[in-house]
C-alpha cells in the first residue's frame, strides 16, 4: 500500500522494514531514563540492501549487533535534524535478498529532558501522591525518542516486551505476566520491589501507538459479554480506581459491542482496558471525565471507533493524516445515532463546528495550508505545527457529505463494512481511499451513485483553504434548541438577575456546552452578567473540565473588559492544578486557555507557562510555546 517516502522519516522501510520487535527495558525512576534493549526482525524487500537506517532522537547508543556478525556492529548517527532527529546507519551483510530477514540488536537509553515522548511525573503531581508516574505519548512522530525504529505509520510491527519496573507497568499489548487481575504488583511492594512485566502485542501497529505507562496503578475489570472474546476494564490509581469503574462499566463494553456490529467486523486487538491517567496527558486522558455522573463517558466512543480506523486501518504518512481523524469522528457520531438518536449525531457535529471554524480562523492568519485536509507536507516539517480540529471536523463532515450525496447512511454504510474489511490492517492514502470508494459503486452501485460522486468537489474539500466548509453542512438542531433560546436571552437580557438556576433543569452537559459556546457568538456579555452566570449555574467550579473550559472562553471573549485580568488568573489557576493541584495539559483546554490570557495580559500568561511548564508533556509545551510565540 506504500505511496510517496514518508516524509518525517529517514529510515529506508522501503527497502527493510521491521516486521516484529523485542524489548528488554529497565525502568530508573531516579534518572528518568528508560534503559535495555531492542531486537528488531527484520523483512528484505530490495536486494543487496546495504544498511538499515533507523529513526532516533536524543537515544544513546551503547552496542549494536547484526545477526550472523562476530562482533558489535560499526553504526553510526547522522546530524540532528530539528524535526526528524538523527538517522541511526547499521551495515548489513552482504548478499540478502528479497523475502529474506535478518535481526539487528540495539542497546541504548533514552534521555531527559531528551525523550520527546515521555512524561515524568513527580509523587505530588499525581492523585495519590506516594509515587512518581511515568507515560509515554509517541503520536505523531515520537516514538523514536523512546526506542530507535522505523518511526513511520507505512510500518506496522508486532512486539513483545519485558519490562522491570518497581512499579506496575502497563504497555499498548497483551499483558501475559503477571495476571492483571492478580496480586498488585505481583505480591511485591510497590515502589521498592523490582517487577518483570511481561507483554504480547500479536496485531500489527505503528510506531505511535506503542505506548508505556507505569504509576501506582490497580484494575478493575468490567463484566464480560456473553459471545465474546474480548475482555474489558479499567486502570487507575488506587484512590480512583473506584470512582473510574463505575463512570465506565456500564457503558465501555456497549460502545464495543455497537462498534463491532457497525462495522462489521469484530473487535480484534483482544483486550480493551483503559487506563486513567494522569490529567496532564495531552491529548485526551480519561481524569476530566469522571465527573460522577457518566455524563462525559461518550467520549470513550471516539477511542473505541480508533480501534478500527487509526489502529486498524492506518494513514500512511502525515500528510494524511484526517484519514484516521476524520473518518474516527463520523463514526463515532454515526454510533451516537444508533446509541442514542438521529438528534443526538446532529448535535455532536453542531458541538464541533465551534472547534472547526476557531482552527480554520487561527491557521487564516498563520498558515493556510494546515487548512486543508490533505497537507502536502515537505520533507522534514513538523506535523504538530498542524495538530487541530481540522482534520477531526473537516474529515468528519467531508464524509457526512460524501453519505448525503450518496442517498443517505443505508447506501453509504455497505461501504464502509467493505472499507473496513478491505484495509484493516494496511497503511493507505487518501488516493487510495478514493480509488476504492469509486470502484466500490462501480462495481456494487449504478449510475445514480457513480454521477453522485463525480459530482462531488473534491478539491476544494481535499485542498482548499478558507474559514468556511466547501459546502454548507446543516445539523439535526433539535437538541440545540434549548441551548440557543437561553443563549439568546442572555444576550439581550439588561440585567442578569432575572434568570434563574432552574433555567438549566433538563440539560446535559453537552447541551450546557453549545449554551456557553453560542453565548461567545453574540457580543460579549457585561461584567455584571459573566459573575452572575458563573455563580448561578455552578460554572465558576464545576468538576466538568468542558463547561469550565467554556465558561471561561465566555468571560475572557472581551480582552479588555474590567474584570479580564481576574478572570484570566483564575482560568489560568485552573489549567495549572491551583485548585486541585492537577494540571489539565490536555491540549484541548491548555491551548485555548493560553491563547485566550495571552490576549489579555501577555506577560500573564508567559510567567505562568514559565512557572508550571515542567507540568506538561513535551508536546503540549511545543504547541502551547507556539501560542506564545505569535
Amino acid at each position: 500500500m506504500m505511496g510517496a517516502q514518508d516524509p518525517t522519516s529517514q529510515s529506508n522501510y522501503y527497502q527493510i522494514s521491521t516486521k516484529h520487535f523485542s524489548l528488554n527495558w529497565s525502568i530508573d525512576f531516579h534518572e528518568k531514563l528508560i534503559k535495555g534493549s531492542i531486537t528488531h526482525e527484520l523483512s528484505v524487500h530490495e536486494s543487496d540492501v546495504k544498511q538499515v537506517i533507523f529513526d532516533t532522537w536524543d537515544v544513546v547508543i551503547k552496542r549494536v549487533h547484526v545477526e550472523g556478525e562476530s562482533g558489535d556492529a560499526q553504526y553510526s548517527l547522522g546530524e540532528k535534524h530539528e524535526v526528524m532527529g538523527s538517522g541511526l546507519y547499521i551495515p548489513l551483510p552482504a548478499g540478502l535478498q528479497v523475502g529474506s530477514s535478518v535481526k539487528v540488536t540495539i542497546e541504548y537509553n533514552t534521555t531527559e529532558p531528551g525523550c520527546k515522548a515521555l512524561q515524568w511525573l513527580d509523587k505530588a503531581q499525581t492523585h495519590g501522591k506516594t509515587h512518581p508516574f511515568l507515560f509515554s505519548q509517541c503520536q505523531p512522530i515520537y516514538a523514536r525518542s523512546l526506542l530507535p525504529c522505523q518511526d513511520t505509520p507505512s510500518v506496522k510491527v508486532t512486539y513483545e516486551a519485558k519490562i522491570t519496573s518497581v512499579l506496575p507497568a502497563l504497555m499498548s499489548a497483551i499483558r501475559v505476566s503477571p495476571p492483571a487481575e492478580g496480586p498488585v504488583h505481583d505480591g511485591k511492594i510497590v515502589g521498592q520491589d523490582e517487577v518483570t512485566y511481561v507483554y504480547n502485542q500479536p496485531v500489527p501497529i505503528p510506531s505511535y501507538l506503542i505506548a508505556i505507562a507505569s504509576g501506582n496503578v490497580c484494575y478493575r475489570p468490567f463484566e464480560k459479554l456473553e459471545g465474546k472474546d474480548w475482555t474489558s476494564g479499567v486502570w487507575a490509581e488506587p484512590d480512583v480506581i473506584n470512582d473510574a469503574w463505575w463512570e465506565f462499566k456500564e457503558d465501555t463494553t456497549r460502545f464495543l459491542a455497537a462498534e463491532e456490529e457497525l462495522v462489521g467486523m469484530p473487535y480484534h486487538f483482544g483486550v480493551y482496558d483503559l487506563l486513567v491517567l494522569p490529567p496532564s496527558f495531552p491529548y485526551g486522558g480519561m481524569v476530566p471525565l469522571l465527573t460522577g455522573d457518566r455524563t462525559l463517558v461518550d467520549v470513550v466512543v471516539h477511542e473505541i471507533t480508533h480501534s478500527y480506523f487509526g489502529n486498524g486501518i492506518t494513514h500512511a504518512d502525515a500528510s494524511h493524516f484526517w484519514l484516521n481523524e476524520g473518518w474516527t469522528t463520523y463514526i463515532e457520531r454515526l454510533l451516537q445515532q444508533i446509541l442514542h438518536s438521529p438528534a443526538h449525531r446532529g448535535f455532536s457535529f453542531l458541538i464541533g463546528s465551534k472547534l472547526l471554524y476557531d482552527d480554520l480562523q487561527f491557521y487564516e492568519e498563520r498558515n493556510k495550508k494546515y487548512q486543508k485536509l490533505q497537507i502536502d507536507f515537505e520533507t522534514g516539517e513538523n506535523p504538530d505545527d498542524a495538530y487541530s480540529g481540522i482534520p477531526y471536523e473537516k474529515g468528519g463532515n467531508f464524509l457526512l457529505h460524501i453519505e448525503r450525496t450518496l442517498g443517505g447512511v443505508d447506501v453509504f454504510l455497505p461501504y464502509v463494512k467493505d472499507y473496513v474489511k478491505t484495509f484493516m490492517g494496511k497503511s493507505i492514502t487518501t488516493d487510495i481511499w478514493k480509488e476504492h470508494l469509486f470502484g466500490y459503486y462501480t462495481q456494487f452501485g449504478g449510475d445514480d451513485e457513480l454521477e453522485a460522486l463525480k459530482s462531488i468537489d473534491w478539491d476544494a474539500w481535499l485542498f482548499g483553504t478558507g474559514v468556511t466548509l466547501p459546502v454548507p453542512m446543516e445539523y439535526d438542531m433539535t437538541l440545540a434548541q434549548q441551548s440557543y433560546k437561553l443563549a439568546e436571552r442572555w444576550s439581550k437580557a439588561k440585567e442578569p438577575f432575572e434568570f434563574d438556576a432552574a433555567d438549566i433543569d433538563g440539560m446535559d452537559a453537552n447541551q450546557i456546552v453549545v449554551f456557553l459556546e453560542r453565548l461567545q457568538s453574540f457580543d460579549p456579555l457585561p461584567v455584571v452578567h459573566i459573575d452572575h452566570l458563573g455563580v448561578l449555574y455552578g460554572l465558576v467550579n464545576t468538576p466538568n473540565a468542558e463547561i469550565r473550559l467554556r465558561f471561561y472562553q465566555v468571560a475572557l471573549l472581551d480582552p479588555k473588559s474590567a474584570k479580564a485580568e481576574q478572570y484570566a488568573t483564575e482560568a489560568l489557576g485552573w489549567v495549572v492544578g491551583d485548585e486541585d493541584g492537577m494540571v489539565k495539559g490536555r491540549m484541548k483546554f491548555c491551548r485555548p486557555i493560553f491563547r485566550a490570557v495571552f490576549a489579555v495580559d501577555k506577560a500573564m500568561a508567559q510567567d505562568t507557562y514559565q512557572e508550571h511548564k515542567s507540568s506538561f508533556h513535551p508536546i503540549a509545551r511545543d504547541l502551547i510555546e507556539q501560542v506564545r510565540d505569535t
